[in-house]
């Protein structure tokens, strides 16, 4: 009876073997599209040039553009034409007198120029929102791409996971021919499998919400192939935190918005301002007379804002425009206020996690392979049990995921900042 269950624990086992196999063939016969490598730096010039969200906004900026010219043009020219004591019956063929005019409207001097100084900076600042548009892009391109990478290294280890079971499944199934080995190991690693197995749906899953993410950016059809992202290299970042401070303030383009805005609220207090002067009207006119000489004529009309039913209207636009140059002000006051803050912030989670990273790179994995292997030596020397092998594989497995995952997460931070700071800090890309 013994030699029977023997005879079918090895059965058992050879099973196992055979399953194993098959899903490591699997893994390593993955999509073709994978052999292709995904390359940051080109990625993000497609979504310069592609993407639909940064498409809008040039075109945006090109309508801010196209009002200048318009804001600092003068009125339509008028026609007119007056016929005087004109014929009562149909039978007449002419008037006493027709006088044919040509006016125009000429504001007061410096009037348009404001004018269209307030149209060029609101272009300037739609400009601005075009270069806050594309680092807003960039950096969640990045994090798109990291995530990516993430989902294709956790299933990239759950295969290696699956092909070092395999080994633990040899040195099990060894053991137990050898009558040195018990029936539970042979079911615990069969157990250990069927979780590795329920995993990979979740993980496959994963991965292609990653890539569905990242198409979208490239304003492709979600469930186009992708190849391999590319694993992020750790290189240090030498700036300081004063040194980020004046990059901000020189480059980030929300603040370059805010000062513009800051421009263009003090060229409409100087317009409002210019409202108390009067514009004019200017006319020239042809005389033509019936049984009489002809002539010419010319008027200037001017307009009285001065004029006491009228002033508190101007006085109103004025105080409106200055309350605008303080909100302006006091906006860009805050901006700056906060950009110094998420920097500080942002760089002090990207040092954290570079030394999470470190840490895990150069001392936690490390140590966690030697105590695999320290493991399996000891199982199959009889010195350890299977339950402590497995336990061991776990860790070392939680212990990379762990890893990738603070070097993603160091890269999202990156990504942050960049953002905040508005220049490419990575040298990556």
């Amino acid at each position: 009876m013994r030699s029977n269950s023997r005879r079918h624990w090895v059965m058992v086992a050879s099973v196992l073997m055979l399953l194993l196999s098959s899903g490591l063939s699997r893994a390593q016969d993955p999509d073709p599209t994978l052999r292709n490598r995904l390359v940051l730096p080109e990625l993000i010039q497609e979504v310069l040039a592609r993407n639909p969200e940064l498409v809008a906004t040039r075109k945006q900026w090109e309508v801010a553009t196209s009002r200048i010219t318009q804001a600092g043009s003068l009125d339509d020219p008028i026609l007119s034409v007056q016929l005087w004591n004109f014929p009562q019956s149909f039978n007449a063929t002419r008037s006493d007198n027709s006088i044919f005019g040509l006016s125009q409207n000429l504001p007061f001097p410096g009037k348009r120029s404001l004018k269209s100084d307030v149209a060029s900076r609101s272009a300037d600042m739609t400009e601005q929102l075009v270069r806050a548009k594309e680092r807003e892009l960039i950096a969640r391109l990045k994090q798109a791409y990291y995530d990516l990478f993430l989902a294709q290294k956790a299933v990239q280890i759950h295969h290696e996971q699956v092909e070092l079971l395999r080994q633990f499944v040899e040195i099990t199934n060894s053991k137990f021919r050898a009558g040195k080995g018990s029936q539970a190991d042979v079911l615990k690693a069969q157990v250990e499998l069927s979780l590795l197995f329920q995993y990979l749906p979740v993980l496959e899953q994963r991965r292609k919400t990653a890539a569905a993410v990242l198409n979208t950016l490239l304003d492709q059809d979600p469930s186009t192939p992708l190849g391999l992202a590319q694993e992020p290299a750790q290189l240090p970042l030498d700036e300081s935190v004063d040194k980020l401070h004046s990059l901000a303030l020189n480059d980030r383009p929300e603040l370059k918005a805010a000062e513009l805005d800051v421009q263009r609220s003090e060229q409409s207090r100087a317009l409002a301002q210019r409202q108390y002067y009067p514009d004019f009207n200017v006319a020239f006119q042809r005389f033509q007379n019936y049984q009489a000489n002809d002539g010419f004529g010319a008027y200037v009309a001017m307009s009285l804002p001065f004029a006491f039913w009228t002033k508190p209207k101007y006085d109103a636009g004025v105080q409106e425009a200055e309350a605008a140059v303080s909100v302006a002000q006091a906006q860009q006051h805050t901006l700056e206020n906060m950009t110094r803050f998420q920097i500080n912030d942002l760089l002090a989670k990207l040092r954290a996690t570079d030394q999470v990273a470190t840490l895990y790179r150069t001392t936690i994995l490390p140590q966690a392979e030697q105590s695999l292997e320290s493991a399996r030596v000891g199982y199959r020397a009889g010195k350890a049990g299977f339950l402590d092998l497995i336990d061991t594989q776990r860790t070392w497995r939680g212990f990379q995921l762990e890893y990738f995952k603070a070097l993603v997460d160091r890269q999202y931070r990156l990504a942050e900042l960049e953002q905040v700071v508005g220049v490419t800090l990575d040298r990556q890309s």
